[in-house]
């Protein structure tokens, strides 16, 4: 292993494309060390409202997280230290009873609409990347992935993106932006800005091995 943990912070808007870049970062390193984590892993457990406040819940702002618990997990991974990643049920809106657990590695990809928000995160990251969408692509994206992986109706998801996805991309996530050490334009679809990136990468481990 490497003498600290490379960490790199992939973030954007929801449909914008990051977890194909953190996909495509993973794939290029085949040979390497590496794990992906989930901001939304890390949404908070809500056992305690009943579901009708579950519902109401804002998963666009920053309080819907459990960053206390990321950044902890973060922390143990850069000692060596495993750690057991939450994972979140969207058919109950609430933390699962199940976790996974995960090995230190050489490469850490943490990727989430709203990683670049926080500065204890920011922190933590070796490279922070935003990946940087048009709006219209994003809603597409998104009414794609959730009438389709979580069952959503066309008419919630607009209503969604038009009373909370918007207005909170444009007060915390667009905002975070300016944190980015890169910015890639149109998502996993930038391979010659995926391609940089993984250069870099590179030779950062060829510089601490």
């Amino acid at each position: 292993m490497t003498k600290k943990p490379i960490i790199i912070g992939v973030a954007g808007g929801s449909g914008s494309g990051k977890t194909t870049v953190a996909r495509e970062i993973y794939r290029n390193f085949p040979n390497q060390s590496i794990a992906v984590i989930e901001q939304d892993a890390y949404y908070k457990a809500q056992d305690h409202k009943t579901m009708e406040e579950r519902l109401q819940t804002n998963y666009d702002h920053p309080l819907a997280f459990d960053h206390d618990l990321l950044v902890g997990h973060l922390k143990q991974l850069v000692e060596f230290q495993p750690i057991e990643k939450p994972v979140y049920d969207y058919t109950v809106h609430t933390r699962s009873d199940k976790i996974i657990p995960v090995e230190p590695k050489d490469v850490i990809i943490l990727e989430g609409i709203l990683i670049l928000e926080d500065e204890r995160l920011r922190d933590l990251m070796d490279i922070k990347v935003f990946v940087d969408t048009d709006a219209d692509l994003r809603i597409i994206r998104r009414l794609v992935r959730d009438t389709n992986e979580r069952g959503r109706t066309l008419s919630s998801v607009i209503d969604q993106y038009l009373h909370v996805v918007r207005p909170m991309h444009n007060q915390f996530v667009e905002p975070s932006k300016r944190y980015a050490d890169i910015i890639i334009p149109e998502g996993g679809q930038n391979q010659v800005a995926i391609d940089l990136l993984v250069t870099k990468v590179h030779a950062i481990l060829n510089q601490v091995l």
